[in-house]
């Protein structure tokens, strides 16, 4: 019901053309196709949910979706102008074509029009750094009342909430823009719908952006050069970016069940305790940890996308985050199964 709500005011808000245009069947195809891909996307979570397989559907259609980007604006044989799109493409084409091997190289590494080899390297570096940090951890030593001199880590990773800061605030950043867009496009002419944004078509592509308001400001520079020609766009952006995602960190262990209590009991339950200690001390080091983890990972993530977004990294510092994470999820949880699988034989 609620994707097809959504689907209803997307198609009535104008994001596929105005109904004038489009018209009746159109309309109706788009909302049930949009409906048809909630249900099914609803549908496979619930199969991986209930064990026949790894991760959530939702989760490996966002991963799906941005390696997908980043394989095409790679190695896309289409053309945009004179040139192709495929980032690898159009370098091997340029340096085939210009005789100057020194200007190709250059407009490989540096066209605007289209993706380059600059945005490439930058999704590779931004990938190879999430990867580093979710190394990070804090363990802390319990064991078995059970078991005499039994003794494990419990880790508390500095990305303790892992996607969630991500997905909360790509959520909110969506919703606003969503909200911003369909107004304007219908009641543009208010001062409070101008207030929020102000949208402008874009020359190629048919595609719309903020130019004003709270949707402009919370929407990431283009690059550092649109930094330093509106600096409070900038610093606007980057304050919202880490405090929400600070915030969204620490209220998701409140409300996710991972909150010390939640995680104390959860241990409790399999009879652990501190190791050389007591619950009130394995409670005393879960808080500290996790309070500290929690606010701090979600800056992390912060600070990672700001980076991503401002290197011009293809797939979005917020998709880019997300695919990490949720690959690094996925391995995880093969590898655990198979540990067990292994002690089980």
């Amino acid at each position: 019901m609620i994707g097809f709500i959504e689907a209803v005011v997307y198609v009535w808000s104008g994001m596929y053309g105005e109904l004038a245009v489009i018209g009746a069947v159109n309309a109706v195809l788009i909302i049930a196709q949009l409906t048809f891909a909630s249900v099914l996307v609803t549908m496979l979570d619930e199969i991986l949910s209930n064990g026949y397989g790894v991760g959530s559907a939702i989760s490996l259609f966002i991963a799906t979706n941005v390696c997908e980007e980043i394989l095409w604006k790679t190695f896309s044989p289409m053309s945009l102008g004179n040139e192709y799109e495929g980032a690898i493409i159009n370098l091997f084409y340029l340096l085939i074509s210009k005789s100057n091997k020194l200007a190709a190289i250059q407009g490989a590494f540096y066209r605007d029009f289209g993706p380059n080899l600059n945005m490439l390297l930058a999704t590779v570096f931004v990938f190879l750094l999430v990867n580093f940090f979710q190394g990070f951890q804090v363990n802390i030593a319990v064991h078995n009342k059970n078991m005499k001199g039994h003794s494990a880590p419990y880790a508390v990773k500095l990305f303790y909430t892992s996607n969630m800061p991500i997905i909360l605030m790509s959520a909110l950043i969506s919703n606003v823009f969503f909200l911003s867009k369909t107004l304007y496009k219908r009641f543009g002419s208010f001062f409070l719908v101008r207030w929020l944004g102000r949208w402008k078509e874009a020359s190629i592509g048919g595609q719309s952006y903020p130019v004003s308001g709270i949707a402009y400001y919370i929407s990431p520079p283009q690059s550092l050069s649109n930094m330093i020609t509106d600096p409070l766009h900038g610093i606007i952006y980057i304050v919202f970016i880490l405090a929400a995602c600070a915030i969204f960190s620490k209220t998701w262990t409140e409300i996710g069940g991972s909150s010390p209590k939640e995680v104390l009991k959860q241990l409790k339950s399999q009879n652990l305790t501190a190791f050389r200690g007591t619950d009130d001390l394995l409670y005393k080091r879960l808080k500290r940890h996790i309070d500290i983890a929690a606010p701090l990972g979600g800056i992390c993530v912060g600070v990672l996308t700001i980076i991503a977004d401002f290197l011009g990294a293809i797939g979005s510092g917020t998709g880019i985050l997300l695919t990490c994470n949720i690959i690094f999820e996925i391995f995880e949880s093969v590898m655990s199964q198979k540990e067990k699988d292994e002690k089980l034989y």
